[in-house]
């Protein structure tokens, strides 16, 4: 996959950061906080690039990657407060106290290209799965809250692993039932989330597909343009996931 990234070099005292963010916003995507239940509601669109992002993520570890997601349209469902969304490799060492001084920074930033590896994050995906049923695997998403953004801070492996609960959700959304109609529906979760100490409701962040209005004009990926009185043939429903 292609990406196209807006990239900046803010600096705190002699440290400089590499910070990215989508060139273009994704304007019918939004994030709640999780309290502790979170919900991502998006189109086919942002479901598609969000799976790019973790891809892209999983294999920058020096680069924060920053999704802006509360400027865009309001959804008509869901709960709690919307924020932002920052990725960041675990060994990265970025404190989320420290985030709000470097997003005032975020001002001249430049065009960047890159493209994503999709076989290379399936592969890593799936060596991630394999080793999660181990009694000592520690490879999880460790997540925060602070200045109305979330964190996720993880290794390749998780990252990769996020990356292809996004592509499933992003692929099969479009075919769920109702969905033309303007319903939501949900395709998983984001995986592997540490849990707080002490019990209670677990940690949750719900991936949603759900099209934008006018529903009338939503067509699945693929689909060509119907005009009125002519139907099209459906496209073929893709593989499920392994």
């Amino acid at each position: 996959m292609r990406l196209r990234l807006r990239e900046f070099r803010p600096r705190t005292g002699p440290y400089e950061h590499r910070i990215v963010q989508p060139w273009h916003p994704l304007r019918h995507t939004s994030l709640s906080a999780p309290e502790p239940i979170g919900l991502l509601l998006g189109d086919h669109d942002g479901l598609n690039r969000l799976a790019g992002l973790f891809s892209f993520a999983a294999y920058s570890r020096h680069t924060v990657v920053h999704v802006p997601l509360r400027d865009g349209v309001p959804p008509d469902e869901g709960f709690g407060e919307l924020v932002d969304l920052v990725l960041v490799h675990h060994s990265l060492g970025l404190r989320p106290s420290a985030w709000p001084g470097l997003r005032r920074k975020l001002r001249a930033g430049t065009p960047l290209l890159v493209r994503t590896d999709e076989a290379r994050t399936a592969r890593d995906a799936a060596a991630w799965r394999e080793r999660a049923g181990r009694a000592d695997f520690k490879d999880v998403l460790r997540q925060a809250t602070h200045a109305r953004t979330c964190f996720l801070l993880g290794s390749r492996d998780v990252f990769a692993e996020t990356a292809t609960w996004f592509a499933h959700a992003a692929g099969h959304g479009p075919y769920q039932k109702d969905v033309a109609k303007g319903y939501s529906r949900l395709m998983g979760e984001i995986p592997a989330l540490v849990q707080p100490p002490g019990g209670g409701h677990p940690l949750d962040v719900l991936i949603c597909f759900k099209p934008y209005p006018p529903y009338a004009h939503f067509r699945r990926p693929g689909e060509p343009f119907r005009r009125p009185g002519r139907s099209a043939t459906r496209p073929r429903r893709p593989a499920a996931a392994p």
